[in-house]
């Protein structure tokens, strides 16, 4: 985002060393500052965390027999790719 330690600090609410710190992988910030910090640079805490990413798919709205089918899809998908 182009902005200083200095800033992110203030926004924050915490010290510019403690920025610092997690930075350099010194210490790592409380779940508060994780989540602020996802939200301010608009990414996932995983990905802040360096979990390694997954997608999703909702099936809010579907019906049970609609959700077994779109499983079953994607079980026919990961079967076909595995094959190469």
């Amino acid at each position: 985002m182009g902005i200083t330690q200095s800033e992110l600090a203030k926004r924050l609410g915490v010290t510019r060393s403690g920025v610092n710190a997690w930075e350099m992988g010194i210490s790592v910030p409380s779940t508060q500052y994780i989540i602020e910090l996802s939200i301010l640079f608009r990414v996932s805490t995983d990905y802040l965390l360096d979990m390694p990413s997954q997608k999703t798919v909702s099936v809010d709205g579907l019906s049970d027999r609609e959700i077994a089918s779109v499983v079953e899809v994607i079980a026919c998908y990961r079967e076909n790719n595995s094959s190469y």
